[in-house]
């Protein structure tokens, strides 16, 4: 039984390719596809007669390589929203914060946000007192937009 194990490694790798993408399929993050991609590289070279040593640590790189740089590259296109990245100040649409000087139609005022104070104005020309709270909707450069937060 050993010998023929031996004789068609390409068999075993065949099953852990194809066990490896039946589970992805109930797991769906993507780690056990990479190692069905390590099997899947480890049959084209156990059908060229390597030997097994050499064919477990072709099997560990191109699933690690996989890992790294096939994953990445799925998860950014499945889940796009999720890894996508906002700078520091386009984070702040969204949030809450204090208006500390007035806002009118007329001037800006000021508006502490997680500590922080931004130049703000009201969203359509709209006034507020200090105390109120706001939500901001928009951000140009320095400046925030708000409406009243709720």
């Amino acid at each position: 039984m050993t010998d023929y194990i031996t004789s068609h490694l390409w068999l075993v790798w065949t099953l852990a390719c194809v066990l490896a993408l039946i589970l992805e399929m109930s797991t769906g993050t993507f780690y056990l596809l990479c190692f069905a991609v390590g099997a899947a590289v480890s049959i084209v070279f156990s059908l060229l007669a390597v030997p097994l040593w050499l064919q477990v640590l072709i099997f560990a790189v191109a699933s690690i390589a996989s890992i790294l740089l096939v994953r990445p590259m799925l998860m950014k296109r499945i889940h796009p929203e999720k890894y996508s990245r906002m700078s520091n100040a386009d984070a702040l649409i969204g949030r809450e914060g204090t208006v500390i000087e007035p806002i009118t139609a007329s001037s800006p005022g000021y508006v502490k946000i997680d500590g922080d104070e931004w130049k703000a104005i009201g969203k359509d020309g709209a006034t507020f007192q200090k105390g109120d709270h706001v939500t901001v909707v928009h951000r140009e450069s320095i400046i925030v937009t708000v409406k009243q937060a709720g």
